[in-house]
């Protein structure tokens, strides 16, 4: 049909200017000196800009129209025209010139973030927030939604999810605090040992090590370090990953292994979709089921590093004569902190919930941008029992505000929940999970992940991926059963 080889033709023209913005945001959190910050913001707007024209433009329009049904509905092309008509609809509802102006803004507003972060300087970060925000109110009033504001952003990046979902998932996810006031009662854990000055480039090659061993493929990849840790992709077989190096030994592991399974997953996309509508993870929260999978579940496990934490010893003998038992309840430490991507299983979604109910208040207009600060220590001392004494490890810890992902932080809890939820589907077909890790056999987990999930691409809706793989909706029962098991365990809780 020359109408869909047409249509292909143009979304592999727009996916090529954004590739270009991505491999300029990329060289900007990882290489790009500060100075540049103005010039690029000018380029990624453009780009971002003519990408946003190109899709919405009436020559798009027409190749869909002249598209009148007869495709398979379970074929690759009537699940593409289903996702580029998504795409386009949504496109069409927001001016070109708002999309350039955020573009824009994002890149400043990086470089912002970082210094503010850097300075404990909130008030010099004020303004652009303000206006970030304001950027995503106008897009959700461009977007339309029934309920809440919140609604028409959460579903540009987990389509069909709404506030009342994360509200009710927050509500199955309260468990989870009754028995962090357990494990709070009972003996700490001393992780004191993990903390020191490690060697950089040691790191590196251990972390790279890792995420080549579990099947990220170096040949089709790079790993390279950022201000906070991130996985990009310009194509199926040019994927990125960043990891950062702080005084805790696990930041930087764990950091790579939690970027591996966003990139495996990219990776993971058929061939023959590279650079089309379809390649890449369907949603943010089936993506981040992948990195928490591949973090949490494999990566924090006791075959995992009853198999690596002898090459890790010899990398760093300060750490020898920590027997895998010990290590194991270190870096499983239950342990309320400020900083999200450092926070454990337990009181990780505590995290998300503080972001969600802060911007839903924003977007609400009861409360403002200057008031952020007090509100967001205010909600950790009730939620985890803790004050931030700064903003850095307050409300200026995560790069994601500074470019707009604002209805984004919803789907970090439900890749906790998927996470476990796919899992026990993957350990019912393949059976001992455990003697895999341990074994070094990482290609057959992967390789059912692939087949899973990494194939599918986009082909099916996010909550009909789910139903494919695990037979239900996405639910808590399997996240809260599998954590309870594994701390009451570790802490010897009844």
């Amino acid at each position: 049909m020359e109408v869909l080889s047409q249509l292909k033709a143009r979304m592999h023209d727009i996916d090529a200017l954004h590739a270009a913005c991505a491999l300029m945001d990329w060289d900007q959190q990882t290489y790009m000196p500060r100075g540049g910050a103005e010039a690029r913001g000018e380029q990624t707007g453009i780009l971002a800009r003519m990408a946003h024209e190109m899709l919405v433009a009436n020559e798009t329009a027409d190749i869909l129209g002249g598209i009148n049904g007869g495709l398979d509905p379970e074929s690759d092309d009537a699940a593409l025209v289903r996702v580029v008509k998504r795409q386009y609809d949504l496109a069409t509802k927001i001016p070109s010139s708002l999309v350039e102006e955020k573009t824009k803004l994002s890149v400043i507003a990086h470089e912002k973030w970082v210094e503010a972060r850097q300075k404990n300087d909130f008030a010099g970060f004020q303004s652009t927030l303000e206006r970030m925000f304001e950027i995503a109110r106008q897009e959700a009033e461009y977007l339309g939604y029934t309920d809440h504001i919140y609604d028409a952003l959460l579903d540009q990046y987990e389509e069909g999810a709404t506030a009342a979902d994360c509200r009710a998932m927050f509500d199955a996810l309260k468990p989870q605090v009754d028995l962090v006031h357990e494990i709070q009662k009972a003996p700490t854990i001393d992780d004191s040992k993990l903390y020191g000055t490690w060697d950089h480039s040691k790191q590196g090659a251990f972390t790279e090590m890792l995420v080549k061993e579990i099947g990220f493929d170096m040949e089709r990849g790079r790993q390279d370090t950022a201000p906070h840790p991130f996985c990009t992709n310009f194509s199926v077989n040019d994927v990125r990953l960043t990891t950062r190096y702080k005084d805790y030994i696990g930041s930087a592991i764990f950091g790579s292994l939690h970027e591996a399974g966003h990139g495996m997953y990219e990776q993971g996309s058929p061939a023959r979709w590279d650079r089309s509508p379809l390649a890449g993870g369907v949603s943010l929260g089936i993506h981040e089921s992948q990195s928490r999978l591949w973090e949490n579940i494999v990566g924090r496990s006791k075959p995992f590093w009853n198999r690596f934490l002898p090459k890790l010893q010899a990398t760093f003998p300060d750490l020898s004569g920590i027997s895998v038992d010990d290590w194991y309840r270190m870096i499983n430490r239950v342990q309320p902190s400020f900083i999200r991507v450092e926070a454990d299983e337990l009181t990780y979604n505590m995290h998300i919930m503080v972001r969600f109910e802060v911007e839903c208040d924003i977007l609400e207009g009861t409360l403002s941008v200057k008031d952020l600060p007090e509100v967001w220590n205010d909600k950790y001392e009730r939620y985890l029992g803790i004050r931030p004494s700064t903003d850095s490890e307050g409300c200026l810890q995560d790069v994601h505000w500074s470019v707009g992902s604002i209805g984004y932080f919803p789907t970090y809890s439900m890749g906790n929940l998927l996470s476990y939820q796919i899992w026990n589907c993957l350990r019912r077909d393949l059976g001992d999970t455990d003697k895999l890790i341990e074994s070094g056999d990482f290609e057959s987990i992967l390789g059912w992940l692939k087949l899973q999930i990494y194939s599918k691409g986009k082909k099916y809706r996010p909550k009909d991926l789910v139903e494919r793989v695990t037979g239900k909706p996405m639910g808590a029962e399997d996240y809260v059963d599998g954590l309870s098991a594994k701390y009451r365990d570790i802490y010897g809780l009844s």
